[in-house]
């Protein structure tokens, strides 16, 4: 089956407006593929090329009626230069053991989500966190799903959720110890994931939505150059 066909099958639902979770004075809109569709990492894939974004089970795109902020990114990891403060940023997380590991679903994994949730997102949507709540939203997807573990000293740090798809990786989530600020984890584990992408050979990672009115947002367009999808096509950022 061509992935045009493949597309074609697609179901697509949406849910009624409600308030955005990152400007405060717009309604959302979402469209998510119907979960009745069977999906492998080949239409998966394709739909993250069109924009499309993976939570727990489901994949989505924002279809705002009356705003178009949330614009999907990905770095073209073979054109990526990192910044003088992402190099100190590397060489400060030399320490770091990394290891690929199958599953997540450890009392050690979750306290570290925990504590991250706790501290860093307590006004967001996935505040208080749950373990029910953890499972559902990093499950494994189709076959496409990684974990890495960035350890100090034997010491779980920093957890980067990933997807391999056929064209690039996709960083689902990043979560870390709070109290590791020097080591700015969040940029590390996305430095990481981008060196891995090019080590396989992969031209993309997707960082998923990057709005440039939301602080929160403003991470992802440090790393240089970035892609941005917009009337269906991608295209680097203007710096």
């Amino acid at each position: 089956m061509s992935k045009y066909s493949q597309l074609d099958s697609v179901r697509l639902l949406a849910t009624l407006p409600h308030p955005c979770g990152y400007l405060p004075d717009e309604d959302a809109t979402t469209v998510f593929v119907d979960p009745q569709t069977p999906v492998d990492q080949r239409l998966y894939s394709r739909l993250s090329e069109l924009g499309f974004r993976r939570s727990g089970g489901y994949l989505y795109r924002p279809q705002c009626a009356s705003c178009q902020a949330c614009v999907p990114a990905r770095v073209p990891v073979g054109l990526f230069v990192p910044s003088r403060q992402q190099r100190r940023c590397w060489r400060r997380n030399r320490d770091l053991d990394i290891f690929h590991v199958e599953t997540i679903d450890t009392d050690e994994h979750y306290e570290l989500y925990a504590r991250y949730i706790e501290r860093r997102h307590v006004d967001g949507e996935m505040y208080p966190p749950s373990r029910e709540q953890f499972r559902s939203f990093l499950t494994q997807a189709w076959g496409a799903t990684r974990y890495i573990e960035f350890r100090a000293r034997g010491r779980l740090v920093a957890v980067a959720v990933t997807d391999l798809l056929t064209a690039g990786l996709s960083a689902i989530y990043t979560f870390f110890d709070p109290e590791e600020d020097k080591r700015s984890l969040g940029s590390y584990c996305i430095l990481y994931q981008i060196e891995w992408a090019r080590r396989l050979g992969l031209p993309s990672l997707y960082l998923g939505y990057w709005i440039e009115q939301c602080q929160k947002m403003a991470y992802k367009s440090q790393f240089q150059p970035i892609e941005l999808l917009r009337e269906n096509r991608w295209a680097l950022k203007a710096r």
